[in-house]
């Protein structure tokens, strides 16, 4: 299977997950707010600390976001392009999101596929700073509470990765979901059969399903051999030795792709973010 070496020696924990309570959300994001605002609003009127989601429909503008890139120094395996702004308004097609904190604010990582106002596709890595919600956008998905996720300096990879934290764990009873972070270099999905497996779900529904994996190899669209990636899971359903992840993604050169990966052929690059329930 294809490794990429990370600068920082790998953590003892591969697999990083807490117990949550999850509630199911249907719900429209109104015109004129920041996504990041709006979704942040939306974890507090319901007692949430965040979670994990996916996003269709509506549009945004003003925009910015970034695609994966070759690291310029050592410090980073990859790294990210410069600051792309697309003028007019961006319709939103599909995006997995996990809303969290960093450094104690509000905070998002967000993977998104988009048609710009000219017309071209797009896909990458939205900015949570510069996404402003120009027509209503719909998100589903789930939040959470006893657990949220913190972006935390990562010694493996050198980034500001968001991690699953504790904060006040839901009881054996009360809890009925896993906020889950998957660290570089394994299976995407042998380690999230593992992580059912330890939950003791016997199948699970993904919800979000933000991080990157190194290139793809799909069942069935052509493979991607640039090993810097974007990646969200438009759909996953793990279940043992019949687990099921359909997914796009965005390489270093701009290439869009997607489609159901390969069992066993497609390793972590930096992080996977995700809330795991009983399906």
């Amino acid at each position: 299977m294809r490794h990429i070496q990370q600068p920082g020696p790998p953590g003892p924990q591969r697999i990083i997950a807490h117990p949550v309570r999850a509630q199911a959300i249907d719900a429209e994001l109104p015109r004129g707010a920041s996504l990041l605002s709006a979704l942040h609003d939306l974890a507090r009127t319901h007692g949430a600390e965040g979670g994990c989601l996916n996003l269709s429909g509506g549009a945004l503008g003003p925009f910015a976001y970034v695609i994966p890139a070759l690291a310029p120094d050592p410090s980073h395996a990859a790294y990210y392009s410069d600051t792309f702004r697309p003028a007019g308004t961006t319709r939103l097609d599909v995006a997995s999101i996990t809303v969290g904190f960093r450094d104690g604010a509000p905070f998002f990582h967000c993977h998104g596929f988009w048609t710009e106002a000219d017309g071209c596709a797009g896909g990458g890595h939205m900015l949570p700073e510069e996404s402003i919600i120009a027509v209503p956008i719909r998100a589903q998905g789930v939040l959470i509470s006893g657990a949220r996720f913190e972006a935390r300096q990562d010694a493996e990879t050198g980034f500001k990765l968001f991690t699953p934290v504790a904060t006040s764990p839901p009881s054996a009873t009360s809890a009925n979901g896993i906020a889950i972070r998957l660290c570089p270099n394994q299976d995407i999905t042998a380690a999230l059969e593992a992580a059912v497996a330890s939950a003791g779900f016997g199948a699970a529904r993904l919800h979000g399903g933000v991080g990157s994996i190194i290139g793809a190899r799909y069942a069935n669209a052509p493979p991607v051999h640039n090993f810097a990636t974007e990646m969200l899971i438009r759909d996953g359903l793990i279940r043992p030795s019949a687990t099921r992840l359909d997914v796009a993604l965005v390489d270093l050169t701009g290439q869009l792709s997607a489609g159901v990966l390969t069992p066993g052929d497609n390793p972590v690059l930096m992080t996977l973010e995700a809330v795991l329930t009983p399906d």
